[in-house]
């Protein structure tokens, strides 16, 4: 299939040389391993909404002959599939394979359930294709909404860092890029208008019934707020997390000594990596991720020197050290006959 620049009708799909190069180099510090080597090819997710079609149309012109693109259609709208064919049709004139992957989502918190089946049917899609890696469209808005957003709740560090430019695809090892995290909103939206497309728009993004709608339009109403500074902010709170993480690495291994019932701790860090150990103590033990909440209240009742329980296991302090174990099975007493 020719490619944009051997196709006069598509030349204006191809974004302006200055934004390619900027992609590119933003591509490379986050996959350096792979970005020069031609064998390996980039996924997209594309999902017809304005951010995700610039992602597609700056990859395509960064990494020509090297991309494939999917949309995952959830089927929660009436217009999620004809928006998938518009995504083809477009991945048609650039040149770049493109598939539609349909999904159900399971009920309760849909945009939950909607996320993992996403995930999962794109991870299922880059293994059959031996793609290398998936690209989103994260951007520095996202950042600063997410941000916003969970200061309101009063989250911890964990919770306040920001989106990482790489991570991996949940529950495999598929490397997760975004390389337009640094990008506003506003600078792609210019990517896909000069190129001539009219992108979906999902009504949910302007549902006032959704924390980040509201935080979207108090943001916009704000402009004395500097969004890229806030994005940067959630950039330092996430080397912070991850310092956090190494420092609760090392006093694992430094305070943390197998018992016969369990595990035996003695704490030395700050209250911040104690809290980190304590939620693996109890994730190893227990196999359940513990709420920081409930982290939170077990540390407090540690360090005044009492006892506790937290999920399927007791605590008992004993002379700076505690120990960790499951908590005794009570037998079920049958009524007399």
């Amino acid at each position: 299939m020719d490619s944009p620049a051997a196709d006069p009708s598509a030349a204006r799909l191809i974004p302006q040389a200055e934004r390619v190069a900027r992609f590119r180099e933003g591509l490379a510090a986050l996959w350096p391993e792979a970005i020069d080597a031609q064998p390996a090819r980039l996924a997209i997710a594309v999902s017809g909404g304005p951010d995700s079609t610039a992602l597609l149309l700056l990859a395509a012109a960064a990494l020509p002959g090297r991309v494939g693109a999917a949309t995952v259609d959830h089927g929660l709208r009436p217009e999620s599939a004809q928006e998938a064919a518009d995504v083809a049709a477009l991945c048609a004139r650039l040149g770049v394979p493109h598939e539609t992957l349909r999904v159900e989502v399971a009920p309760g918190n849909v945009q939950a359930e909607a996320r993992s089946a996403r995930y999962a049917a794109l991870a299922r899609w880059i293994e059959a294709r031996q793609l290398a890696a998936l690209a989103t469209a994260h951007h520095a808005d996202d950042q600063a909404e997410t941000l916003l957003m969970r200061l309101n709740r009063a989250s911890g560090v964990a919770g306040l860092a920001g989106t990482r430019g790489r991570g991996q695809v949940p529950d495999c090892d598929i490397p997760l890029l975004r390389p337009v995290l640094g990008w506003r909103r506003s600078e792609l939206a210019e990517v896909v208008a000069e190129a001539g497309i009219l992108a979906a728009q999902d009504p949910s993004n302007a549902d006032d019934k959704y924390d980040r709608v509201r935080v979207r339009k108090a943001l916009a109403d704000a402009d004395w707020l500097d969004v890229s500074a806030i994005a940067q902010s959630a950039q330092y709170i996430a080397e912070a997390d991850a310092a956090l993480d190494w420092m609760a690495a090392l006093e694992w291994r430094s305070c943390v000594k197998k018992e016969p019932m369990g595990l035996g701790y003695r704490p030395q860090a700050p209250r911040a990596v104690v809290l980190r150990v304590i939620a693996r103590i109890v994730g190893e033990l227990d196999g359940a991720e513990p709420r920081g909440s409930a982290v939170a209240r077990l540390f407090e009742t540690l360090v005044q020197g009492s006892p506790a329980s937290i999920g399927a296991l007791v605590v008992r302090p004993n002379a700076g050290r505690w120990s960790f174990s499951k908590a005794p099975v009570r037998a079920v007493r049958r009524p007399r006959a």
